[in-house]
This record gives C-alpha cells, sequence and structure tokens, in this order.
C-alpha cells in the first residue's frame, strides 16, 4: 500500500486514535468538507482535542479545540481513545500507567462533549474519573472468561498494582478496594460503541497467552454522567483471533465501526521499544510487533471473532488510529512532536 503523508504541528504534542466528524454544522463551522477527531495524549483531556480538517478547497488544516471540563479542569492525562454514541463524542483513558508503573488514577476516566458544540467557544467537556471502577469490571470479567490472558511477570505486577495499592493505601484512598493483587494492568486503546449502546473496548495489554487481542464489552457507560451515576458492567469478553503474527503478541491500537456493521482496527505493539518498559523485559516478543490494518464482524455467540488482515502497515510500529471513509484509509501515527496522518 502506497501511503501520502499530510504532517500537522498541534499544541507541540502527539496524537492518539482517529474519529470521523459526523456533525455538519461543525464542518460548516470551519469550511470543511471531511475531518477528523484525535486526541493528543500526554496532557490533560480539555487541552488536549484536536481536529485534522479538509477544507473545501481540499487544504488540510489542524485544529487545537478549545475546551473546559470546569472543576475537572487539570485532572485527567492520556486520553486514548474515541467514539461517537448518541451525537456525543467519548474520550477513554488509558487507565495504565507509565512504562515502569504504577497504574495512574488520573488515567482512569472517562470524558464526553457534544460535538456540535465544537462549532462555536469553548467546548464543555464532561469527566468522570471512575477510580479503578472500570478496571474492576474488566479484571473481573477476565477472570470468568472463556481464554486465558496473559498473565503479567511478578515484577510487573508489583510496580503496577502492588505500588498502586501501597500509594493508595498511604493517601487513604477509597480505590484502594478496587484492586487485589492478581489483577492485570489494564492498557484501553481503543473503543467502539455497538448499535446497541454498549461499548467495546480494546486492550493493547493484556492479550491472551496465544498472543492474540482482547475486547472487553462494557454496557451502561452513558449512566457515568447522570447526576446520581450507575457504573459500567461488562457484558463479554472476546477473543480476535487471525490477526496476530507467528510467535507474537499483538494488543489493539485502535477500533472503528464500518459501514457494513462491522469494525475496522489496528492491532501491535503490547509497548514501545526504547522506553524502559516493564511489559516488555518480561515479554520481549511483544515489542517488534509491526501494525496490521484489520477488519472482523460484530461478536457473536462464543468468545472467538474471527478477523482478518487488510493492510501490513510494516515499517510502522506505531499506527494508534484508523478510519475508512469514501474508500480511502486514514492512519494517525504516534510521533514526537508532531501529528502524521496517512492517506491510503
Amino acid at each position: 500500500m502506497t501511503l501520502r503523508l499530510l504532517e500537522f504541528v498541534v499544541a507541540g504534542n502527539e496524537a492518539s486514535d482517529l474519529l470521523p466528524v459526523r456533525s455538519a454544522p461543525l464542518l460548516r463551522a470551519h469550511g470543511a468538507r471531511r475531518g477528523f477527531w484525535t486526541v493528543l495524549d500526554e496532557g490533560p483531556v480539555e487541552q488536549c482535542l484536536a481536529l485534522l480538517l479538509e477544507l473545501d478547497d481540499g487544504r488540510w488544516v489542524a485544529h487545537h479545540v478549545a475546551a473546559d471540563a470546569g472543576a475537572e479542569n487539570g485532572r485527567t492525562e492520556d486520553g486514548e481513545a474515541l467514539a461517537h454514541h448518541d451525537g456525543w463524542v467519548y474520550v477513554f483513558g488509558s487507565h495504565f500507567g507509565s512504562k515502569a508503573g504504577p497504574l495512574r488514577p488520573r488515567r482512569a476516566f472517562v470524558a464526553r462533549f457534544r460535538e456540535d458544540d465544537a462549532a462555536a467557544g469553548p467546548v464543555p467537556v464532561q469527566v468522570v474519573r471512575n477510580r479503578f471502577r472500570l478496571h474492576r469490571a474488566v479484571n473481573d470479567a477476565l477472570l470468568k472468561a472463556a481464554f486465558t490472558p496473559l498473565p503479567p511477570g511478578e515484577r510487573v505486577r508489583a510496580r503496577f498494582i502492588g505500588e498502586t495499592v501501597a500509594r493508595g493505601t498511604a493517601r487513604a484512598k477509597g480505590w484502594v478496594s478496587r484492586l487485589v493483587p492478581d489483577d492485570l494492568p489494564l492498557n484501553v486503546e481503543a473503543a467502539a460503541f455497538t448499535p446497541t449502546g454498549g461499548v467495546l473496548l480494546g486492550l493493547r495489554f493484556p492479550v491472551t497467552t496465544d498472543g492474540e487481542p482482547i475486547l472487553v464489552e462494557l454496557t451502561g457507560v452513558p449512566g457515568m454522567f447522570d447526576p446520581a451515576p450507575s457504573w459500567p458492567q461488562a457484558s463479554g469478553a472476546y477473543v480476535l483471533t487471525g490477526v496476530t503474527p507467528p510467535g507474537a503478541l499483538a494488543g489493539f491500537r485502535a477500533v472503528t465501526p464500518t459501514d457494513d456493521g462491522g469494525y475496522a482496527a489496528i492491532v501491535g505493539s503490547i509497548d514501545a521499544l526504547g522506553k524502559g518498559s516493564v511489559l516488555l523485559d518480561d515479554h520481549p516478543t511483544g515489542g517488534e510487533v509491526t501494525s496490521r490494518h484489520v477488519r472482523f464482524p460484530p461478536p457473536g455467540d462464543g468468545h472467538l471473532v474471527s478477523g482478518e488482515v487488510v493492510a501490513e502497515l510494516a515499517p510502522f510500529h506505531h499506527v494508534e488510529g484508523v478510519a475508512e471513509c469514501g474508500g480511502q484509509s486514514f492512519y494517525v501515527t504516534d510521533e514526537d512532536h508532531r501529528v502524521a496522518l496517512w492517506v491510503g
């Protein structure tokens, strides 16, 4: 596949995920014929929303979107996944930590904003920091799943789970009760709503013992934002088969719905090379994996979902988002101090 590169500088930061703009008023406000949302993954969510727009004259531009999270300003970090539902754009935090741990409560969040509101003025962003409730729901689902997740080594458990519990206990944090010693650290990198209102979360880690990517379906995510919040429940856990290179470990990097009712996704490495990842110290075959564009149908009966490889994206190890629009494929890559959009 031959790819064309479009480069942008947006707040000096790299991009995660790629979500097509659905709001006609938003496109009209910018004189654009199409566009994509991305999230800049290092700072608080209200500072990290950006648009990549193709203007009516064919030029591409980037727009850093002004936003306001009210009392939650500055209290989140590491937004990774974007998804549409009922006129809202949802942003999911990684629920992970630094490359060497521990887990960071600021990353355990879900945010949302009305897409039409971004057409004028600072967009109001609602933020719910779930204090490891999603961590608990997903871990409980994996414990009951019909497959076996790849266990982390003792060093990973100590850094990500043990140290998180120790820090929370020292600070008398109530969320400590939602972590137990045998938990798996979660790295949420992908999300897509289903037609019934559930959310498929694509995990970068853990993967299965066979190195295959894992999806966990949650119900009730919008209820987090109610005045009297209710908390999501896991309704299923699935394995995406047929997309992992032999002998490798591959996790999700992005998921997006397709026009035929299925999903497209990016799968690739479980963590970045050369950045001190303790996950890769334990599982080195999870780092050299190059990115793949794959497709799969909605999960059905059973826990196995059969996928197909659409495109090999070698030599890229760091594709973070995918969109299929108008017969073209769009990819965003994780680059230092720039946003790189590739069109194929």
